[in-house]
């Protein structure tokens, strides 16, 4: 029994009463939503968490993602990054670890924080082999399913699956080529280990049985996406939409037969006017499945910045229906994010969910109408409390204090606001 088939049952669980009064929304419409396919509450058997919608009619969440890599293991910063993430508005994390004890690193993760928390077992499955055997093309297929049972007993409770890499899609990959290489690891893994074993995709061949293991631990499909862009002139290929094609099979197959909750995944790196396009092809050929977008990052040219590239593409991302936003960090593309990394990642993607929102829930805008008349009124406590980050903005304005206490040092004694308000009322 899964939450799936208490939603198909008719059956208003506590998880949705819990999401429906975080959103706003009726129990019924959550109720409806998730046994449809359209929203998902990842879960799980293994540890107490904040529970979080995600889907259509609800806010678009953020996604922080961290994870020691093979040059730098520290379990701790990864832990503090983990609660970093938290504290600045994260909705759900990542740990995408590649290095040290996976297994220990990830339940440390867990056990620090109460989000939802996804991987990829892939990534464990051929990192393992690579140490035993001496490269990733040694991997077996019950490497797969033994990282992806072990993982979900952790509390891992949604996953990265890269179930849309097959045989066609490496034939479409191979004959068109890209600009800017394979960039997904997980992508990266699979592609090599299949043309080296001429062997299909275990993921794909055996997709019953991994529904099974999802649906014995209460885990959310993610669909993965290892044919994603890493350069915009890629994007929006065939073999992007290839693998498009097979998630989607994937992601109904898993519904509808297994009462798996399925997310989709998509695209990384798209220019500014196909954005738009992207995400409403997925939804098209998902039926509405929850999406999760990896940026997009709009242009290729912002190393360093690349948290405010992805805040562009992805606000318009969430304002054409996209659920589910995967931060970037000014580091990405560069080095393993810090602490400071992993903040102003999350922040600047919140800014970007909102934006999508004030579009596709337009009730979101209340919160900058509060803004608006807090700035008329030159009230600065209430400007504060109502700002994503009360803390910087309150930083800001006092690193520069005003000799007006009523203005800010921008205008000073001639703020137009303060000016006006000893004129008229302009109240409403």
């Amino acid at each position: 029994m899964t939450i799936v088939t208490d939603a198909k049952n008719g059956k208003i669980t506590e998880e949705m009463k819990v999401v429906a009064k975080n959103e706003g929304r009726d129990p019924e419409f959550i109720r409806r939503g998730i046994a449809a396919g359209r929203i998902v509450i990842p879960m799980t058997p293994y540890r107490d968490i904040k529970l979080c919608g995600i889907g259509e009619g609800l806010r678009t969440k953020v996604n922080a993602s961290i994870g020691v890599s093979s040059d730098i293991v520290d379990p701790e910063a990864e832990v503090a990054k983990a609660k970093a993430a938290e504290a600045a508005g994260a909705d759900t994390l990542m740990e995408l670890g590649t290095g040290g004890d996976f297994l220990g690193i990830r339940k440390k993760v867990c056990d620090s924080i109460s989000l939802s928390v996804g991987s990829v077992p892939l990534y464990q499955a051929f990192i393992t082999a690579a140490k035993r055997d001496g490269s990733i093309v040694h991997m077996t297929e019950d490497d797969l399913w033994y990282a992806t049972e072990e993982q979900a007993k952790l509390g891992t409770n949604f996953m990265a699956i890269h179930t849309g890499i097959n045989n066609i899609v490496l034939d479409r990959l191979k004959a068109h080529g890209r600009y800017g290489g394979l960039c997904s690891r997980g992508g990266g893994f699979m592609s090599t280990w299949m043309y080296h074993n001429e062997k299909e995709n275990p993921l794909y061949a055996d997709f019953d049985y991994l529904c099974e293991i999802l649906k014995e631990h209460e885990v959310t499909l993610s669909t993965g996406n290892g044919m994603r862009a890493g350069a915009i002139h890629d994007a929006t290929d065939r073999a992007q939409i290839q693998e498009l094609i097979i998630n989607c099979e994937c992601a109904q197959k898993a519904h509808d037969k297994y009462d798996l909750q399925v997310i989709v995944e998509g695209p990384g790196h798209v220019p500014l006017d196909e954005v738009e396009m992207n995400v409403k092809l997925m939804k098209s050929m998902s039926g509405g499945k929850p999406f999760y977008m990896l940026g997009p990052l709009v242009t290729d040219i912002g190393a360093g910045r690349d948290h405010i590239v992805t805040a562009i593409g992805a606000a318009n991302s969430a304002a054409a229906g996209c659920d589910f936003l995967c931060y970037v960090t000014p580091a990405e593309h560069l080095a393993l994010p810090n602490l400071q990394d992993v903040i102003e990642g999350v922040k600047t993607s919140r800014i970007a969910a909102h934006v999508g929102d004030m579009v596709k829930l337009k009730e979101t805008r209340d919160w900058d109408l509060a803004m608006g008349r807090a700035r008329r009124d030159l009230d600065w406590e209430k400007m504060y409390s109502l700002a994503l980050d009360p803390q910087l903005a309150r930083e800001v304005r006092s690193s520069r204090a005003p000799e007006d206490t009523d203005a800010c040092t921008m205008c000073g004694n001639f703020c137009p606001l303060k000016i006006v308000n000893k004129t008229f009322n302009l109240a409403k």
